[in-house]
């Protein structure tokens, strides 16, 4: 088995290139996925940022949905910035109408919680597991997780709202690391790959 883990980038929406770029310098192999069976051969998937309506919405017509919720479920290891965030959150505080999430964390968010577009910003963000200096987090219409569960771990805190969330092996954070061209978010998700990989081995 090569040791290069393959992970998936879910190219239904949103800034799916820049997380195929990022994987790809933090050591893995990327590929962008659409339909089931290529979700089958993944062994870790990012949920990129864009508009989590829309995500939601193709997930379903594209038959992604459920098989995307059953993998998660039995334990691959998930990373969703932005609207992956939302995507990957057991409940969203304020849904469109028939909004969906795949779920995964046990968590509650907020949609569009640091304002609109024009209010978008960058922050340095100190994020449990990355070592060396803050995290260049870029908000972009950005989320923010209003409380968590007892299983889920925050990762960081800005502005006194939770904007980093682990729990076992899904990752979410309410910033965009693909967009600031630092990777150390993605390497932080590879190497839970790995190890998912190396305990299944």
């Amino acid at each position: 088995m090569s040791t290069t883990p393959v992970i998936g980038v879910l190219a239904l929406q949103g800034d799916v290139r820049e997380h195929l770029i990022a994987l790809a310098a933090a050591d893995a192999v990327a590929r962008p996925v659409r339909r089931p069976e290529e979700l089958a051969e993944v062994d870790g998937l990012i949920v990129p940022g864009g508009e989590s309506t829309t995500i939601s919405k193709l997930a379903v017509l594209f038959g992604l949905m459920e098989p995307l919720r059953a993998r998660v479920r039995a334990g691959l290891p998930v990373y969703g910035s932005c609207a992956g965030m939302i995507m990957l959150a057991d409940k969203i505080l304020d849904p469109r109408s028939g909004q969906e999430t795949i779920g995964g964390i046990d968590m509650i968010v907020r949609r569009n919680a640091f304002g609109r577009q024009n209010e978008s910003f960058e922050a340095k963000v100190d994020v449990t597991g990355i070592e060396g200096d803050a995290v260049e987090g870029l908000f972009i219409r950005a989320p923010w997780v209003e409380s968590v569960g007892a299983e889920a771990e925050v990762l960081a805190e800005y502005g006194g709202h939770i904007v980093a969330v682990r729990q076992g092996n899904a990752l979410a954070t309410s910033f965009h690391p693909e967009l600031t061209g630092d990777h150390r978010v993605h390497g932080l998700f590879v190497d839970m790959v790995r190890a998912t990989r190396t305990a299944a081995s």
